[in-house]
């Protein structure tokens, strides 16, 4: 029984001319390059380049099978969210993606497990598309950590997590949209620093905004990136917590008390980091994930946790499989 990785992402071939098929704007579209290469362009702004490991399932197994991965969880890459878009327009976007990525796992149900997106601006429209795409075929859900200014916290986005919690239906968080700024845009460091921060504050929200405190416990969250920073930094949170209740003591109990409530992913790529996630979280609080197949994520898929001299098998085998199977519903 191999390892299931639970954060990998898609991209499709190709895909209708969004500006006809949706509504006039700036748009993601692709420019192949050879039969295995291709450009996501962003207007005439080349956005990633990516290889045919996005959208070819055999070339997906082959490196499955290379790294002793079971399965994938293949969720989509979160430029096409189109969180900035109206509610109808990304309706639109989310059905087309959510069919496409139907067809990319289609040639192995039992081993691609496909996540679908949503349009989470508009929570009605959300859940009606979450109910289609699970009675489609897909396994659960790929959300962003925010819609502009609007946490994990606002009143729609808990109402689409009840309807996920009511529904069994997973939910798997992403950092996207981070902050650009002059000091941010060298070197990646919206990726290396503005992810996991993202990351880090939508766990705070669901705390100190009480999402924790009014959603059942049925429901299955997990968060990429190892939870961003929030590991490391728990004691400061809780320190602030205990200290200001006028400001931060909000949530029904301390920080620490909420972490059997999510999940998060072992992409951090450093045993000692992996350490810090297993000490404070808990062993059953943790899935291999790897952000396969960017440049970013891990190869080969879960090394982290074979460096891992402190676990032992069964702990090794909970984070590479019986966590994750949990978290699907299997």
């Amino acid at each position: 029984m191999g390892t299931i990785d639970v954060h990998t992402h898609f991209v499709p071939s190709a895909w209708p001319d969004l500006s006809t098929q949706v509504g006039p704007g700036l748009w993601p579209t692709l420019r192949v390059d050879s039969e295995r290469d291709a450009m996501i362009m962003l207007g005439e702004t080349e956005f990633r380049r990516i290889g045919d490991d996005c959208w070819d399932a055999s070339v997906r197994l082959a490196d499955m099978d290379a790294d002793g991965v079971e399965m994938q969880v293949v969720s989509p890459t979160p430029l096409f969210f189109s969180y900035d878009k109206s509610g109808d327009e990304a309706v639109k976007v989310a059905r087309i993606f959510n069919d496409l990525a139907l067809e990319i796992c289609a040639p192995a149900p039992e081993r691609l497990i496909p996540f679908a997106q949503v349009p989470l601006q508009d929570p009605d429209a959300a859940c009606a598309e979450a109910d289609r795409a699970l009675a489609s075929g897909h396994a659960g859900v790929e959300i962003g950590n925010h819609v502009g200014d609007r946490d994990l916290d606002d009143e729609g986005m808990v109402m689409f997590l009840q309807h996920c919690a009511d529904n069994d239906i997973p939910v798997f968080v992403h950092p996207w949209d981070m902050p650009g700024s002059p000091r941010l845009d060298r070197w990646m460091a919206r990726w290396l620093t503005g992810m996991p921060a993202e990351t880090h504050l939508s766990i705070i929200a669901m705390i100190l905004g009480g999402v924790f405190d009014r959603v059942p416990p049925t429901l299955r969250l997990a968060f990429a990136h190892g939870g961003g920073s929030f590991a490391f930094w728990l004691g400061r949170f809780e320190n602030a917590w205990l200290q200001r209740p006028d400001l931060i003591g909000v949530s029904e109990r301390p920080p620490s008390a909420y972490l059997d409530r999510f999940s998060v992913d072992s992409v951090v790529f450093d045993p000692v980091a992996l350490r810090a996630l297993v000490e404070t979280l808990g062993t059953s609080q943790v899935m291999v994930g790897s952000d396969y197949p960017y440049p970013l994520g891990e190869r080969p898929v879960g090394s982290v946790v074979d460096r891992a001299d402190f676990l032992d098998e069964a702990q090794k085998r909970a984070i590479r499989r019986d966590n994750a199977l949990r978290f699907l519903g299997r």
